[in-house]
């Protein structure tokens, strides 16, 4: 049944294979609540694995964990292994790597701000031209000035600088208003209160830990621990768009090769499209339309196709529909809609059986030579190899504890960015304030001090003399002189006579 270059998918008529050269051309799994939706996701991530594929898939409910230990077959897998003849099917684990945005079940992921870009930002935020100018200069501005912006409290800090410094930001760049300001603040603080302060950081994530491959030649499986990231849908699509735009920025044209480079399956999916801004969701329709010439594919699963927007339903070319109930309206259209995507079937109402499908039994349409989708088939999804359902908290760390990241990603690096060289600024500038003010004080009190000494000095009493004095006076001063020149006279003559 194992045929190198397929994945095999189960048996309809016949058995039924997704072709690896069209892996990387997206895919969908949809079926309501307990229909086999995840262990289809696990059978396909451990096909991808088995031929060399390194896998991402969003664990939300924890089950997936269960792919990195073997176990002994239960008696459901030989039954469905034997009812669609499965000779091949044997016993297996795969190579793990666990992860986790609050990193409590994995290692932690984190991006920084200035890998996540002002672009991509603002259409997380949901900004408005205007503030998604206001988001550019912050980061022209944190360029030109060599300021790092790693974290929130690092854009936080520059939009305050910037706010600050409206005056001279805006006669360069344009008009900075604090009504602008103020609203990119109160998204982040939405973004923040969904846990973006965990993924916004370093040490951040390198691409290629996500592309692994073992001794062996298979692919590492890297599981997102996603059963609390599910309660921040913002915080979910903000990852996930940062990481495909990370592989697209990367990763080299490629075209259509032999097989994937590597392939992500996005569990709940509906939770990255409900209330998503159009600009968020154009955004996803723009990368996962050009991620396919880097080699990478892209799966999403959901309950229901009409979860996805329909630009993004349009490129998932390779599917696999479980039974989907059709009790309202809603439901009614949802089953419509899942039957017109197939290839018809002439054996068989395609839009009928959807709602008669079993456990484990789902129609199944892929992509075949020259990339013509398959005739729809009513099958049996084979069995995965490795444990269906989760790992124990003991199981999980020991697979940790082996993991060919550990150590890399676990600790918090917080090295000097824009925050702390913003602070530095502020304080100095408040010290430069004060210390002007006590030089204004000293100087100020020292006048002071001058002015009460020259006070305290006693006055100099001055006496104006009437004119009869100053006639009297000079008389005087005339007579002395006449008489002293007598006297003079007189001595000398006596000294002639001698």
């Amino acid at each position: 049944m194992l045929v190198d270059g397929k994945i095999y998918l189960g048996t309809s008529t016949r058995p039924e294979y997704l072709s690896l050269k069209y892996g990387n051309r997206h895919g969908l799994v949809t079926g309501a609540t307990g229909t086999g939706k995840t262990v289809t996701l696990q059978a396909l991530a451990e096909g991808f694995a088995a031929a060399g594929v390194p896998v991402f898939a969003a664990d939300i409910k924890g089950d997936l964990s269960g792919v990195a230990k073997g176990q002994p077959i239960q008696e459901w897998q030989t039954k469905r292994a034997e009812d669609i003849g499965f000779a091949d099917y044997i016993n297996d684990a795969f190579p793990v790597v666990f992860w986790d945005l609050f990193g409590k079940q994995g290692h932690p992921v984190r991006a920084t701000i200035s890998e996540m870009g002002p672009v991509l930002l603002s259409r997380i935020l949901d900004l408005n031209d205007t503030q998604e100018g206001v988001l550019n200069i912050a980061f022209r501005l944190a360029d030109e000035e060599g300021l790092l912006l790693l974290d929130l409290k690092d854009l936080r800090s520059m939009l305050v600088s910037i706010q600050e410094r409206s005056k001279e930001v805006s006669a360069r760049y344009g008009n900075v208003t604090t009504a602008s300001v103020g609203a990119i603040q109160r998204a982040l603080l939405v973004l923040e209160q969904q846990g973006a302060d965990n993924f916004f950081g370093e040490r951040a994530l390198e691409i290629a830990d996500l592309m692994r491959v073992d001794t062996d030649g298979r692919g590492f499986i890297s599981i997102l621990a996603a059963d609390q990231l599910m309660k921040s849908p913002r915080l979910y699509s903000t990852f996930l768009l940062w990481l495909l735009s990370e592989l697209f920025e990367q990763l080299p044209e490629v075209g259509d090769p032999d097989k994937p480079k590597m392939v992500f399956f996005f569990d709940e999916a509906h939770l990255l499209f409900d209330d998503a801004p159009k600009a968020l969701i154009d955004k996803v329709e723009q990368v996962v339309k050009l991620i396919r010439s880097k080699g990478v594919g892209v799966y999403f699963v959901t309950q229901n196709p009409i979860d996805i927007p329909e630009a993004v339903l349009a490129q998932l070319s390779n599917r696999v529909q479980h039974a989907l109930r059709a009790y309202t309206p809603r439901e009614q259209k949802a089953v419509k809609v899942a039957a017109e995507t197939f290839r018809p079937n002439p054996d068989f109402s395609t839009e009928e059986v959807i709602t008669q499908l079993g456990i484990g039994e789902a129609l199944v349409s892929v992509l075949e030579d020259k990339g013509i989708p398959s005739m729809v088939g009513r099958t049996l999804i084979r069995p995965p190899s490795a444990q269906v359902g989760p790992l124990n908290p003991a199981e999980r760390d020991a697979t940790m504890a082996n993991s060919p990241v550990g150590g890399l990603y676990d600790s918090v690096s917080d090295r000097e960015s824009a925050f702390e060289i913003l602070e530095r600024r502020t304080r100095d500038r408040q010290l430069a304030e004060e210390r002007a003010k006590y030089d204004e004080a000293d100087r100020v009190a020292a006048e002071r001090q001058a002015r009460e000494e020259r006070a305290s000095q006693p006055r100099r009493t001055s006496t104006r003399q009437t004119p009869a004095e100053a006639a009297m006076n000079s008389f005087a001063r005339t007579v002395a002189n006449k008489l002293g020149n007598a006297i003079v006279r007189g001595i000398l003559g006596s000294m002639k006579g001698r």
